[in-house]
């Protein structure tokens, strides 16, 4: 659904991470956070010849085959990131591509060990704004699902 050449997305949402191999992941959209995230563990900066790199490993039951494999993408930034307790943490920053309603695009996410956490990934205002408009009554929208 479109409105002002916006898409209708809600409150939860189905995304693909092509560059990172993962598709139907659901993820929370939380207009309240700025930065988006992804649930991984094992998260090292190491220093290689090309700059500084991260890697980490996804944990995906869902998909066995890739199930805590390493992943390396360079480090974009580390930022502060308060969580929505007050804590504060310097969180790795990645960027990658998202698929999401008909649109794929860059974005960046903080890595971070959402294991306490209900949905694996959360998007925030940066990779929403301008291109999608939350419904908080709905769910599951968009056709996004591992496509």
């Amino acid at each position: 659904m479109k409105t002002s050449e916006k898409t209708i997305i809600g409150r939860r949402e189905f995304v693909d991470f092509p560059g990172l191999n993962l598709t139907g992941i659901e993820a929370k959209i939380d207009t309240g956070a700025y930065t988006s995230s992804i649930h991984c563990d094992n998260i090292r900066i190491e220093t290689g010849p090309d700059g500084k790199m991260v890697r980490f490993s996804l944990p995906d039951p869902g998909h066995p085959s890739h199930d805590k494999q390493d992943k390396v993408l360079p480090l974009v930034k580390q930022k502060i990131v308060r969580s929505s307790s007050g804590d504060e943490e310097n969180r790795a920053i990645i960027r990658t591509t998202i698929r999401i309603g008909g649109h794929t695009f860059p974005t960046d996410l903080s890595l971070s060990n959402r294991s306490g956490m209900e949905y694996p990934v959360l998007l925030g205002r940066k990779a929403i704004r301008k291109r999608f408009i939350v419904d908080v009554s709905q769910v599951h929208v968009t056709e996004n699902r591992g496509t």
